[in-house]
């Protein structure tokens, strides 16, 4: 099997280039020859942080003298910042010269970047994001879409839908993964007139509609896929990951309260730490930007090392699984759902 190419925005984030290129060093000495990566910025910079690394030399380096910061505007990116990093590392994946790009840097340049340059898969309206988020059944549930677009039509969900579904099957080894719609109640009748819309779509597409969901179901595990909007997607997501910062800070008020709280804290706290894991976005790396013609993996600005790492590695498991090639294949031949 030929290795993956995967070039790293290594200027993206922020403790760039720090946090990327320490990331990057983790990917190889984890992935091996299944990895082929390559790293985008100011060359100085790079090879000073990579100095200390005797896996420097699997790792190649591109410079790029801009670097887009997190307030600069999506749109400008591709007409005035084309010696950034974020742009070379997208053209690099456009032109061939790569299989994928990985990035924490600006989300909604990335996005934009990203979509612009490579165009969208046939038959995709609009890409999207998903978030995979932890459930007490211990199968994680996809929120799609958590933040890519906001106001989105009923086409949108259904395609959001049908490429969230490919890629919990491709990802999670499930064949028909169970979909849901996010509303504020179960029956096909209630919420918005987009989503009573999409629910009509949805229940006619090849693939495992289970109706509206709300929530609480979520977190519970009850549905595999959560489709909704970006705009409520997003809050889902920020709001999920804040709990794993309230927790520990409960359990850390909860143990400075004497010490048999803390003898307490530290009986169990093997316990806590194996069961918040699955909350920590650390853990799951970077979200990929479906339905555009390349693999795109976005990450938090504020990743550590381990996130980068894990970012490079999802990105090698969705070009290994051919998630584009499912995808397209979904979208464009679609199939009536089977009727019982």
């Amino acid at each position: 099997m030929k290795p993956v190419r995967v070039v790293l925005d290594a200027m993206g984030g922020d403790f760039a280039p720090k946090n990327e290129v320490q990331g990057a060093v983790a990917a190889v000495r984890t992935l091996g020859s299944r990895l082929q990566l390559t790293l985008v910025g100011r060359e100085a910079d790079l090879k000073a942080e990579l100095a200390a690394f005797p896996e420097s030399g699997a790792i190649t380096i591109v410079h790029a003298d801009d670097v887009v910061s997190m307030d600069d505007e999506p749109s400008s990116i591709v007409k005035q910042r084309q010696s950034s990093s974020l742009y070379i590392g997208v053209e690099r994946m456009r032109s061939g010269a790569a299989d994928a790009f990985v990035s924490a840097g600006n989300t909604g340049g990335v996005m934009a970047t990203s979509t612009m340059l490579c165009g969208r898969i046939a038959g995709v309206s609009r890409p999207t994001i998903g978030s995979f988020l932890p459930t007490k059944t211990g199968r994680p549930c996809l929120v799609v879409d958590v933040g890519a677009n906001v106001d989105s039509k009923a086409r949108f969900l259904h395609d959001f839908a049908v490429m969230g579904s490919v890629y919990y099957r491709l990802m999670m080894g499930v064949e028909r993964p169970s979909v849901g719609l996010l509303n504020v109640g179960e029956e096909p009748t209630k919420g918005r007139e987009v989503v009573r819309e999409a629910h009509g779509l949805l229940a006619s597409a090849n693939i495992n509609f289970v109706g509206n969901v709300e929530g609480r179901d979520i977190l519970s595990g009850n549905v595999d896929v959560v489709v909704c909007d970006g705009f409520e997607g997003n809050i889902v997501l920020k709001f999920a990951e804040s709990v794993l910062g309230f927790l520990k800070e409960k359990l850390r008020r909860y143990a400075a309260g004497g010490l048999v709280q803390k003898l307490a804290m530290a009986v169990v706290a093997p316990v806590l730490r194996s069961a918040l894991r699955d909350m920590d976005y650390q853990e799951y790396g970077g979200v990929p930007l479906l339905g555009i013609n390349g693999v795109t993996i976005i990450g938090h600005g504020s990743s550590s090392p381990k996130a980068i790492a894990n970012m490079i590695a999802r990105a090698v498991d969705v070009v290994d699984r051919d998630v584009n090639g499912a995808i397209s294949a979904a979208i464009t031949a679609p199939l009536k759902k089977e009727t019982p």
